[in-house]
């Protein structure tokens, strides 16, 4: 084997402009693989640690969805577009869901969750479809937002990391709508209608349905995220009653399926008669002429009857909550744990649906995942070219050693000796030019992670990038998987070239070496 080796390095040294191309190719091969799956490696665990502590928790709990609709704490969504926004249901169990949740050991907090959208105004309502229709007006720049809405005290125990700059927290014993502003969303809303926007100021909440909900709040205080390069879109903290009118958490939307059943067979069991007979019109027709009376004359008020019901149903549900989210104990397997209450809801009967934090941030980490998916076509496409140009480079030198495989086969060499003979020169060349490759990886990312680069304020790189921070987070698994990845590569790039040295037979390589 020593000789083996010998006769490598030699070789490798007298055919060294070839050799130095294939290095080039390996180390900037591995380099390239080293640095992009570093940075995205700093993505996921950037996006990981900023939901995971300041938005989904560990585990985020929710009914379970109808067939075809999906939900996370941004939104829920169906396959179908009717030109209305599905609302995320009510989590009807939330007290059995606890009860399993505290008796599991697993967790060391919990909370309760509202999620919905709106748009702000202040002084006047404005129309949207008026707004949209305007050239000048730039989509992105209207100050859109999520509101959250927690559980009085547990939720900013759950979550603690935002950093009042102006005013106060939310004030759950006060009567009145009060909001707390993330300091982005003061920003644009400034730069969008042309108008300050202070502490104690009253403004208008529009809700992001075909609703309309429209309700008035006071602003009590401004906000800087946890994470200064957090890709957590713009948000806006309220009470939970605020945030219900808007989620549509009502007594008549959260009926349960059985009851809505049943007044539907009311409705289509009814006689035509019944609903549209003589006596629906009886109010509105004159005696004495037989003509419908003037408006002034009808009491309109009364026309639908009672409607104590339905104002009741269009009240909101104050018991009523989307989530409930918690974080887990050190040393929990979250992955395992999820599963294993998921299964003590269906054997309970309880509709829930626990989930981890990435299910739980789908709006923001298919976007991440879509990114992972490309880089790793490209890096199959550039592993593809950089091994065909090995391979073409290892087969060109073995045509130009035809006379010296064949002089080697002509004094005894078995077909073994000649393939073990170039397979050591690949790996010889392989796995030094891997490890100048990773080096020279770690220095690239030393120098670029000292410069502390970030994107700022520009949300769609913040929400591509998963946080606004440049950073690369290598790992010995990517260090790893990209050595042997190349190293395997780079072995079967040289198959073929070898597989053409073998069919070299002495009598050809010394009738071609006297041409």
């Amino acid at each position: 084997m020593k000789v083996i080796f010998q006769l490598a390095l030699r070789n490798l040294k007298e055919h060294k402009a070839k050799s130095i191309i294939v290095s080039l190719f390996i180390i900037f091969g591995v380099a390239i693989v080293i640095l992009g799956n570093s940075f995205l490696e700093s993505i996921n665990r950037g996006l990981e640690k900023d939901f995971r502590a300041n938005y989904t928790g560990d585990i985020t709990i929710s009914a379970n969805m109808p067939d075809g609709m999906k939900a996370d704490i941004f939104m829920a969504t169906s396959g179908t577009f009717d030109g209305t926004l599905p609302q995320t249901p009510a989590l009807l169990d939330i007290d059995e869901v606890e009860k399993v949740l505290d008796e599991s050991g697993l967790i060391s907090g919990r909370t309760r969750m509202i999620s919905t959208r709106g748009i702000m105004m202040k002084g006047e309502e404005i129309d949207l479809a008026v707004l949209m229709s305007d050239d000048s007006v730039n989509i992105a720049d209207i100050p859109v937002f999520m509101m959250f809405a927690g559980e009085e005290d547990s939720y900013f125990s759950l979550f603690s990391g935002q950093h009042i700059v102006e005013g106060s927290a939310i004030d759950y014993s006060s009567s009145e709508n009060q909001l707390l502003i993330d300091t982005r969303i003061k920003s644009s809303f400034e730069n969008f209608f042309k108008k300050t926007l202070n502490v104690g100021d009253s403004v208008l909440v529009m809700g992001a349905n075909t609703d309309g909900v429209i309700r008035e709040a006071k602003v009590v205080g401004f906000y800087t995220p946890a994470n200064e390069y957090s890709a957590m879109f713009q948000t806006i903290y309220c009470n939970p009653s605020f945030a219900r009118a808007f989620a549509d958490l009502t007594y008549g939307a959260i009926l349960d399926s059985e009851s809505a059943k049943n007044f539907d067979e009311e409705i289509w069991s009814a006689d035509e008669s019944d609903l549209f007979g003589d006596e629906f019109f009886d109010d509105m027709i004159s005696d004495e002429t037989d003509s419908f009376v003037s408006g002034g004359d009808i009491d309109f008020n009364n026309i639908l009857g009672d409607i104590t019901l339905r104002d009741e149903l269009n009240r909101t549900d104050n018991g009523s909550w989307h989530f409930v989210q918690a974080k887990f104990k050190n040393g929990v397997d979250a992955d395992k744990a999820i599963k294993e209450l998921n299964a003590k809801f269906k054997e309970l009967g309880i509709d829930a649906n626990a989930m981890g934090w990435e299910t739980a941030a789908a709006s923001y980490t298919k976007t991440v995942a879509g990114i992972n998916v490309f880089f790793n076509i490209l890096v199959v496409v550039l592993a593809i070219v950089v091994f065909i140009i090995i391979m073409n480079t290892m087969t060109i030198s073995i045509i130009e050693r035809t006379s010296e495989i064949g002089t080697m086969r002509a004094l005894g060499a078995e077909k073994s000796f000649v393939r073990t003979l170039f397979f050591t020169e690949a790996s010889s060349i392989t796995i030094v030019s891997a490890f100048i490759g990773i080096v020279l990886g770690f220095v690239i990312m030393g120098i670029f992670n000292s410069l502390n680069l970030s994107v700022g304020d520009n949300m769609i790189a913040k929400v591509i990038l998963g946080g606004g921070q440049l950073h690369f987070s290598p790992t010995p698994a990517i260090i790893f998987i990209s050595f042997f990845g190349v190293a395997i590569g780079s072995l079967l790039s040289n198959i073929y070239p070898v597989s053409s040295a073998l069919r070299i037979t002495p009598l050809k390589a010394l009738s071609k070496g006297g041409e």
